[in-house]
């Protein structure tokens, strides 16, 4: 065993511990594309339009165009990095480099939180829209039946993902773009039947000494809006936890992330205002748990037709779920892998999947789930479980996002003669922004009251899960693992430049 400046301790593990936790490559760009959009398309799905409710619809849109500059300089900065430290860990491997190893566990952790629940905010949309399409509304369904519709995704996508990483990469482009076909089958209707209306974008009602068709709550809607803005784009950093089963991460990672947020881009401004603007216009779709579904039983005809668009509409929520669930695979994997979380978790079996990480965080996924359904008030106040779950992975991801462009800025400082296939156009700045607008958004996940518990519950249990580090786990790290030991042989080489 081990003992490094930082305070963590190396163990010795057995000969063959990296051979029973290996991954396949299998993916190229295009596939990496899918991976990245299919990952957060559901976001125009579900989850954006609680913004409208706290916002209405120019404050979203403000929100919208603000958190779109973030994900930019975000997406630039780790496609430097992701090109330059091609590990499963993704932003915890760059961060370990940048910030130790204490640095680089918080991270891994937030964005194990964020990958975690993310899903579980998807499954309560594929919950909603299965209610709307098999019993015409949720306030129909009999009790209990959002709990099967939870349980059934999860089985069917965990098993996919289990099965093998080719399999659940070529799905997740399949259904990537059926989703994205979908949205622009629902956008030329808006606009080509005339049920897109401009009056219905401002008919929530606003706030005494406010304007309805201005920012109906004023600034306060922009900075309560910012954590649903941030669902048009969420997710998309999860593409470099895929660099290890890349069959060129170094010239294909950047590539893919810088088309995929383009894309992102795009759909999420045709959504917003399209969406906004038909059926029962913003008020109704602020409070829907399906607006999608909504809107499209708004733009066609009643019957067949929309009945089967909304079945339809469910595979931007589907691929969004299949491909989350395997970003927490990958990142429960590395963690483990390193020996932060235990090295149980990361073992792959024969289909070289880790199968025991999908599995585990499909339970607490489904449980953060269930918790909340079960604890909401009488009067339904807290009923919008998926909000609620949105904040807490929202919390997550902008602390994970601001680590990461700060790591940004210490290798460029640090390191500079780390090789860098690739450069961010934008540099030290764009990063330095992007943290800025990072711990903005990590303020505002507490401007609505309703949903400050589960929030605080996520920041308690990432307080638990430093304390697990500092009291065991950092004494029982693996130097084998490449994010390990990458971030050993650059402070090696350090500390004899510096002799």
């Amino acid at each position: 065993m081990n003992t490094t400046p930082g305070g963590v301790r190396y163990e010795s593990v057995e000969s063959d511990y990296l051979e029973k936790r290996r991954l396949r490559k299998s993916a190229g760009w295009v596939l990496l594309w899918a991976l990245g959009v299919g990952a957060v398309i559901s976001g125009d799905y579900f989850g954006w339009n609680f913004g409208l409710a706290v916002g209405g619809f120019w404050g979203l849109a403000a929100a919208t165009l603000v958190m779109a500059v973030m994900y930019v300089c975000m997406v630039f900065t780790i496609a430097e990095l992701s090109a330059a430290l091609p590990h499963a860990g993704g932003f915890f491997s760059f961060t370990r480099n940048a910030l130790g190893p204490s640095g680089g566990y918080v991270c891994g952790l937030t964005d194990a939180i964020e990958y975690v629940l993310t899903p579980a905010v998807i499954v309560v949309g594929i919950g909603g829209y299965m209610n709307k399409l098999v019993f015409g509304s949720a306030e129909a369904a009999p009790p209990g039946a959002a709990f099967i519709w939870w349980l059934l995704a999860y089985a069917i996508f965990v098993g996919i993902n289990i099965l093998g990483v080719e399999l659940t990469l070529r799905i997740g482009l399949v259904i990537t773009a059926l989703a994205a076909a979908v949205l622009i089958v629902f956008f030329v209707g808006a606009v080509g039947t005339g049920e897109f209306r401009v009056d219905k974008l401002f008919n929530i009602k606003a706030a005494p000494g406010h304007s309805a068709r201005g920012l109906p709550f004023g600034a306060y809607g922009v900075f309560a809006a910012l954590p649903y803005a941030i669902w048009f784009f969420l997710a998309i950093e999860q593409l470099p936890l895929a660099a290890e089963e890349s069959h060129d991460a170094v010239r294909d990672m950047p590539k893919a992330l810088i088309l995929g947020i383009f894309t992102l881009l795009i759909l999420s401004l045709l959504t917003l205002v399209l969406n906004s603007g038909v059926g029962g216009g913003a008020a109704a779709i602020g409070r829907s748990e399906a607006p999608l579904a909504d809107a499209f039983q708004a733009v066609f005809p009643a019957g067949a037709t929309s009945r089967v668009l909304t079945l339809v509409a469910l595979t931007g929520l589907v691929a969004s779920f299949h491909t989350i669930i395997y970003a927490y695979g990958r990142v429960l994997f590395a963690l483990s892998r390193a020996g932060y979380i235990p090295r149980w978790i990361s073992l792959t079996g024969a289909r070289q999947t880790p199968y025991l990480a999908l599995v585990l965080g499909a339970v607490i996924g489904f449980l953060c789930a269930g918790l909340i359904e079960f604890t909401k008030d009488v009067d339904g106040k807290n009923s919008l479980v998926g909000a609620a779950l949105l904040n807490m992975a929202v919390f997550g991801a902008v602390i994970s996002y601001f680590l990461v462009m700060v790591s940004f800025i210490r290798l460029r400082r640090n390191r500079p003669d780390l090789h860098r296939p690739y450069r961010s156009p934008l540099g030290v700045p764009g990063a330095a922004l992007g943290a800025a607008l990072a711990l903005v958004a990590l303020a505002a996940t507490f401007m609505v009251p309703d949903y400050r518990p589960a929030v605080t519950g996520v920041a308690a249990f990432l307080a638990a899960g430093i304390v697990y580090f500092l009291a065991y786990s950092r004494h029982r790290l693996v130097a084998h693992a490449p994010e390990e030991e990458n971030a050993l042989i650059a402070e090696a080489e350090q500390e004899l430049a510096h002799r």
